[in-house]
């Protein structure tokens, strides 16, 4: 089994942590699942020495990328063959439920084969110019990363960073949330058990104390950071980062918007899409979240009653049961910050059409109703400030200018949708929304880029090749 109380994996060796241990609790029964291994500074700084070591004195950045990309296909293998477990251990550690194990848990296998095939297609580049000889284009990994993961999608993150990461030839430490730590030691016992990676390549620790998860962005043997949490830690890490000039890459926070045009017919499917992509996907707990709704007002009573119909009819409860449709929030601290972004917006003037509690019968776990908000203004707390919960707020708009307007009034930029059906004045729209990715009446993008504008973070994972060479530097050498 993948619940376990784990050591510590650093430099190919589990290590019993020097801090203690701190309990992993399950968002679902409130229950202590496992005491996690509790890092000390020490120890963070000898992770960050192995991974030094590693890509120093070590094969993994000198090997041939296809033996590489040989060490991610048995991770890859691994993985799948190891997919219930890790199920198992999404439901109890941070609450997945069924309809969310594909992106949560299953993904994650072909993510390792797919960059497993991109890494064995890295190779120097010849390049023409205006000046005499040939100059060859070469991409370098960086070093030693040092990856940052939250606790709202933790395996797939883990091993997305982890896999770019290697395949690019870089050595990492990776640090899960301390609400998380066994999807990352589960992940590090895979790696040791079941490919060849060598020691030092792949550390993974858990500390819960600020100053030993600070030391990964400041220590200078790291050469990168690779971030994905909120946008205000986001901003702390890249200012950290900034003294020893590492390459960083953040996926922080959104505020998206979608956007509903007059001339959309809705069927029942398309409005339980958007109910999702809006409002109960992982109860909210997700940075690509489609929290503001934007309808014109000629459809506005009418969509709102649907949706809080449809709201209503969401069975909330334990992940483990097949048939619920929303599971528990993170925490209780996460809790009580969702019930005081409700609670401050119905204070600014909104109207609760639905929700705003914990659900009928739910005395244990870290439940939380679907809510929907109405009469939202564009410049209150609850329209700008992200709620991480299963909170839709709800907003009029006059014309697809004052759409674009609304939608971009946001100090953030990472998804969105647009609906209509007129598909080609929805892309028009579409192409004026300031966001890193954006989905055209249902459709997101494929296997693009992802990252976000403005205070959303910098840099962008996956997108094929590309997505490696945010783990790596180019270098151009002459030749005469």
């Amino acid at each position: 089994m993948l619940v376990d109380t784990y050591q510590l994996y650093i430099d190919g060796q589990w290590v019993e942590p020097q801090d203690g241990r701190y309990d992993d609790v399950s968002p679902a029964t409130e229950a202590v699942i496992a005491i996690a291994p509790d890092a000390s500074v020490g120890q963070v700084g000898e992770a960050v020495a192995a991974a030094r070591r590693a890509f120093d004195e070590g094969p993994w950045g000198t090997m041939a990328p296809q033996e590489r990309a040989a060490c991610l296909t048995q991770l890859g293998d691994a993985l799948q063959k190891h997919n219930d477990e890790f199920f198992a251990l999404s439901q109890v550690e941070w609450g997945c439920i069924a309809n969310e194990r594909v992106m949560q848990v299953d993904g994650a296998g072909y993510m390792s084969m797919h960059a497993a095939q991109l890494a064995a297609k890295l190779a120097d580049k010849p390049i023409t110019g205006v000046g005499a000889g040939t100059t060859l284009l070469r991409y370098e990994p960086l070093g030693v990363v040092s990856i940052l993961t939250p606790w709202n999608f933790p395996h797939c993150l883990n091993v997305m960073k982890v896999n770019n990461a290697l395949a690019a030839g870089n050595t990492v430490v990776l640090k899960p949330s301390p609400l998380t730590p066994l999807a990352g030691l589960a992940l590090a016992r895979i790696i040791d058990e079941y490919t060849d990676i060598p020691p030092g390549v792949v550390n993974v620790v858990t500390p819960s104390r600020v100053e030993a998860a600070k030391l990964l962005t400041t220590d200078p043997r790291i050469d990168m950071v690779s971030f994905t949490g909120s946008s205000a830690v986001g901003c702390a890490v890249m200012s950290a980062a900034g003294q020893t000039m590492k390459r960083i890459l953040l996926e922080c926070g959104g505020k998206s918007a979608s956007i509903v045009l007059g001339d959309t017919e809705l069927t029942d499917q398309m409005l339980e899409q958007m109910l999702f992509d809006c409002c109960s996907l992982h109860a909210g707990q997700a940075c690509i979240l489609h929290s503001r709704l934007l309808l014109p007002e000629s459809m506005h009573d009418e969509v709102v009653d649907r949706l809080v119909a449809l709201a209503r009819d969401v069975k909330v409860g334990d992940p483990t049961d097949p048939d619920v449709r929303m599971g528990p929030l993170i925490s209780a601290a996460q809790r009580d910050r969702v019930a005081t972004h409700v609670n401050g917006a119905v204070n600014d003037g909104a109207k609760l059409v639905t929700g705003g509690g914990r659900p009928a019968g739910f005395d244990v776990g870290f439940y939380y109703e679907p809510t929907i908000l109405t009469d939202v203004d564009p410049d209150s707390t609850v329209a700008q400030e992200e709620v991480f919960g299963p909170v839709l707020s709800v907003l009029r708009y006059r014309d697809d200018d004052d759409a674009v307007a609304i939608a971009n009034n946001s100090r953030y930029g990472l998804s969105g949708a647009v609906w209509g059906a007129d598909v080609d004045r929805a892309v028009g729209v579409a192409r004026r929304i300031r966001t890193g990715q954006i989905a055209v009446n249902g459709c997101g993008p494929g296997d693009a880029p992802f990252g976000g504008f403005k205070l959303s973070g910098f840099g962008r994972e996956g997108g094929g090749i590309g997505g490696l060479y945010q783990y790596m530097e180019p270098m151009a050498i002459g030749i005469p």
